[in-house]
């Protein structure tokens, strides 16, 4: 048998005991991450540019990317998980050629990343980098395209974290802009998804334009927050704490709840008249759309506050 033989058997055997070794790690990793399995995915460039919602991109180039800063995929985020490595058997034939092409010193062409927020994304060579990180890799040579974005992505973010961070970004702006926590006093005007300080910014509009109907001159864009935040939105607020509607949602904020009980509001009464109740309107809106579980524990809240707001009462003493 010839040398060349032996080599290529050798290069076959190790990329094989590579590969083994980083699905091991892939393997131990999910188990680690069992409880929170979004601490081991892969982020989807395409969710991420959802998200963020980018609006331009610039190509910029051959760069030397750190390999630890790159953090997801276009196409193949589900191939592969949080540190680059393998999770399914069916990478085996690729990836061996990849690492094999690595032991004879070949020369690869660069792979192609997105940047966005300072993270990494790749658009074509997954398998080089899943390589090159199990192997120690620091670096890897990338075409590189930038899309723009005010959010930086740290490299250990999950999805969930990288919206959280987004809209506590729109929360900081909104509240700059329009000195809402100055004006009010309220600094828990928060929301569960992004694009919702815009709605609210659009319902004080909404409220000014109606405020200045019939006046000579146009109020102040403060004024007009502040009446929307006293006539508006706190009698809302308070139906929904009263009321205990907040628990028919888990994992809303009864900021969320004011948007969809006002727009559930809006189609009841063009429906049933403009005189339609708010407070009727709150309570249809719970009744439909929350959870049954969560109505349960409300009556169970609701009879135990009133037994124990007065006990002697109750007990007739």
């Amino acid at each position: 048998m010839s040398n060349d033989v032996l080599t290529e058997n050798a290069l076959h055997y190790q990329a094989s005991l590579d590969f083994n070794k980083a699905r091991n790690k892939a393997i131990f990793s999910r188990i680690q991450h069992f409880m929170h399995i979004d601490k081991d995915k892969l982020l989807s460039f395409n969710d991420v540019k959802e998200i963020l919602k980018p609006k331009n991109q610039v190509y910029k180039g051959m760069q030397t990317v750190p390999i630890n800063l790159i953090v997801g995929s276009e196409g193949r985020y589900r191939d592969f998980n949080k540190h680059f490595l393998p999770r399914s058997e069916y990478l085996r034939t690729r990836w061996e050629r990849v690492d094999q092409a690595r032991l004879k010193d070949v020369i690869l062409p660069p792979i192609q990343l997105y940047e966005i927020g300072g993270a990494y994304f790749v658009r074509d060579g997954n398998h080089r980098v899943s390589v090159a990180r199990s192997q120690g890799a620091e670096a890897i040579d990338a075409e590189v395209t930038s899309l723009s974005s005010e959010i930086i992505i740290n490299p250990s973010m999950t999805v969930d974290e990288l919206q959280h961070s987004l809209i506590q970004y729109e929360k900081r702006i909104f509240y700059e802009k329009t000195e809402f926590g100055i004006l009010t006093g309220d600094n828990n005007l928060d929301f569960s998804v992004t694009g919702r300080y815009d709605v609210i910014y659009n319902h004080i509009l909404v409220h000014k334009y109606y405020l200045n109907q019939g006046k000579p001159e146009e109020i102040p864009f403060a004024e007009a927050l502040v009446s929307w935040y006293k006539n508006v939105y706190s009698p809302i607020i308070r139906i929904i704490n009263d009321e205990w509607i907040e628990v028919n949602f888990p994992g809303s904020t009864p900021s969320d709840l004011y948007v969809w009980i006002v727009k559930h509001w809006d189609f009841l009464k063009k429906k049933y008249g403009v005189h339609y109740s708010l407070a009727k309107a709150a309570l249809d809106f719970s009744h439909k759309y929350g959870q049954s579980k969560g109505r349960i524990v409300r009556f169970v809240a609701v009879l135990l506050s009133r037994i124990f707001k007065d006990p002697l009462k109750k007990l007739h003493i």
